[in-house]
């Protein structure tokens, strides 16, 4: 088996492979996103604001005395240097190698001059071929669903007050959906005499998602 024939099996292999991993996942977070496992669009909106305000700042601070095509030529290198960390890009340049290699092999007969037209037309077809086809077809799969947990450290309101024990009814946003949790205020508060009263916004410290549970404290 040859250098062109051997890439085209293994970028297909690679290519076949990432994708049944990708769709199976996706099936997957779907199924689960109708119990708890839903996605946290409050955490998202945190994330959101944040990356705003970020954004904002770095564009007064640092676009704004550099230099606007110096910036967008090397973000697009970089960019560009970037996509090879993935291996789906190493892949889709080995598949489309290994076609361009045996497709033109008779007009340069091989040598350096068909590793390079070889390689030249792989990239291509990343580029042209695969890639806009790849990002087509994974852009309608389903959004991973955030589990229970992955409201740890956001803010909830207290649907109930908190009885002697430190425990009441909590309320959370889980992808649109007010989720109630029973919770338990944290022991260093309890400790402190801190009281929760039906309205006030806590902060959640741990989930137990099998018992439905969760630790609270106070802001």
């Amino acid at each position: 088996m040859d250098l062109y024939t051997f890439s085209l099996f293994l970028g297909a292999a690679g290519l076949l492979t990432m994708a049944l991993q990708g769709i199976g996942s996706g099936h997957g977070d779907h199924a689960g996103g109708h119990s708890t496992d839903a996605g946290h669009a409050g955490h998202g909106g945190h994330a959101g604001h944040h990356g705003h305000s970020a954004d904002a700042h770095s564009g007064h601070g640092t676009d704004a005395h550099s230099p606007p095509h110096s910036h967008g030529h090397d973000s697009a290198v970089g960019k560009f240097l970037w996509s090879f960390a993935s291996p789906r890009v190493w892949f889709s340049v080995l598949l489309g190698m290994g076609l361009a290699g045996r497709a033109t092999r008779p007009l340069f007969d091989g040598g350096p001059m068909l590793f390079v037209a070889a390689l030249g037309l792989g990239l291509l077809f990343e580029g042209i071929v695969v890639r806009p086809v790849w990002n087509l077809v994974f852009k309608f799969a389903s959004k991973p669903a955030l589990s229970l947990e992955s409201c740890v450290e956001d803010e909830a309101t207290a649907v109930t007050s908190f009885d002697k024990n430190g425990q009441g009814i909590i309320s959370v946003d889980l992808d649109g959906q007010m989720v109630q949790l029973l919770a338990t205020l944290r022991a260093d508060d309890r400790a402190l005499g801190a009281a929760v009263r039906a309205g006030d916004r806590v902060r959640i410290a741990d989930v137990d998602s099998a018992r439905n549970q969760c630790t609270v404290a106070v802001l």
